[in-house]
């Protein structure tokens, strides 16, 4: 495995010659519809460091989507894939099992928060995870509805769009969706009409009165939440409005599923998102960070309710590769012996007070919220809560032409998300930051 080095270096404007014959070539080969943030093509990547095809290298501020938190081509996802490469690549775990996917599973069970007995079923994708998730939901309860919530994001699914708030691009020219699927507000603090220090009260009583009067609690099979809305913007509910919703939840016999795919392994400074206020989920889903890179999903939860689904009623061929499961194993590994929760919490302390400075200088700054290292800021017209998208996409566009990967995101496209490797140096988070504050002075 060759090391990257962890120093930006511009050889190239961005993107270089190489990126862009490659970028001809995906326009000939590749659909439209297969959208690229930044079209530098990647020859290798490791800890806070991504070098493209033309040899500038660029200080990741995405980890692929909150994907590669223990680095890219991390040494113990490297040795273990490795291995099972060697060994075989895939049975189906459905014909001829194998340990591996037994494994992880266990260290779900252990990892995933509440001591009761637990069961997991493992998938490809978040959205195969969260669809699943509400097929076991439906199977346990015997009932149709679903309650998802404004700014959600789950999938590209059929059933998962239909979750999804946002239409564009998510949903856009792609329904009908499926049906039982119902919405309510989010305690979204920052837009909370009648101001912060009301939003988890109020929009709980406004989920409550959906569920009761327009859908019938006794209808409701499950209630899917990401405890930090990723895709929606980064929106941390207000506090008190996760533990509202689970009692609730619980009362009226609603199987309670936390979408944690891309808060979950470390990324806001525990292992799990909704350890924060001590919410304990039914199900859990989870994907992204779980296997360093290789494509590997899960839904967690209670032995009982994950039981309900009949034999045969849960998997698919590549589901719980054998290679994911080894590098799930070694992510994992990854994360306890480097305490990443930890590197995840130190991440937040040096960004947050920096990112606090920049909006103290630059009124376009509404608000910068998050958790750990998943930190975003809201972009609005100053003086105001209008959100700001086409500033939004110029720093972006400004940061990567200095060598610098961040994510735009949120329902009004007016926020930028950071989500460095919890490995990264703090050398080069520095450094990010710095070109961050530049992108703001300079557009």
């Amino acid at each position: 495995m060759t090391e990257v080095p962890q120093e930006r270096r511009l050889v190239t404007e961005v993107p270089g010659p190489r990126s862009r014959e490659l970028a001809a070539r995906k326009a000939a080969a590749v659909a439209d519809g297969v959208g690229v943030t930044l079209p530098v093509f990647v020859a290798r990547a490791g800890g806070g460091v991504v070098e493209d095809v033309d040899g500038n290298r660029l200080i990741d501020f995405g980890s692929g989507i909150a994907v590669t938190s223990v680095g890219n081509s991390a040494a113990a996802v490297v040795r273990r894939a490795s291995a099972q490469l060697a060994d075989f690549t895939h049975t189906c775990f459905m014909i001829t099992p194998y340990e591996g996917y037994v494994e992880v599973a266990e260290q779900l069970a252990e990892l995933t928060p509440g001591d009761h007995p637990k069961k997991s079923a493992l998938f490809n994708s978040g959205a195969e995870a969260v669809e699943n998730a509400v097929k076991i939901a439906r199977a346990y309860t015997k009932r149709p509805a679903v309650v998802v919530f404004d700014h959600g994001y789950h999938g590209r699914t059929n059933l998962t769009m239909a979750l999804t708030a946002k239409n564009m691009p998510y949903k856009e020219g792609f329904g009908p969706f499926a049906p039982e699927v119902y919405r309510v507000p989010l305690a979204y603090g920052y837009r909370w009409l009648t101001g912060p220090e009301n939003a988890a009260e109020e929009a709980f009583a406004q989920a409550k009165d959906i569920i009761t009067k327009q859908i019938g609690a006794q209808h409701v099979a499950a209630i899917v939440i990401e405890p930090i809305a990723g895709e929606g913007g980064f929106i941390e509910p207000a506090k008190g409005f996760l533990p509202r919703l689970a009692a609730f939840a619980k009362e009226h016999g609603i199987v309670f599923v936390a979408d944690e795919i891309q808060t979950g392994f470390c990324r806001t400074g525990q292992w799990f998102a909704c350890e924060d206020e001590g919410v304990v989920p039914d199900l859990i889903t989870t994907a992204k960070g779980i296997a360093g890179g290789l494509p590997l999903a899960a839904v967690t939860g209670r032995a009982e309710i994950m039981d309900a689904a009949h034999a045969g009623g849960l998997g698919g061929t590549y589901g719980g590769n054998p290679v994911a499961c080894a590098a799930a194993l070694g992510a994992i590994e990854t994360m306890r012996e480097l305490d990443l929760p930890a590197r995840a919490r130190r991440i937040g302390e040096v960004m947050t007070p920096r990112l606090r400075a920049m909006q103290e200088k630059f009124p376009v700054i509404g608000e910068v919220r998050g958790r750990g290292a998943m930190i975003a800021v809201e972009l609005v017209e100053p003086g105001t809560k209008e959100p700001d998208a086409a500033l939004t996409a110029a720093v972006a566009k400004a940061c990567h032409a200095k060598g610098l990967i961040v994510l735009t995101c949120g329902t009004y496209g007016n926020v930028l998300r950071f989500l460095p490797p919890l490995v990264i140096g703090e050398d080069l988070l520095g450094e990010g930051l710095d070109i961050i504050e530049e992108a703001f002075a300079a557009v």
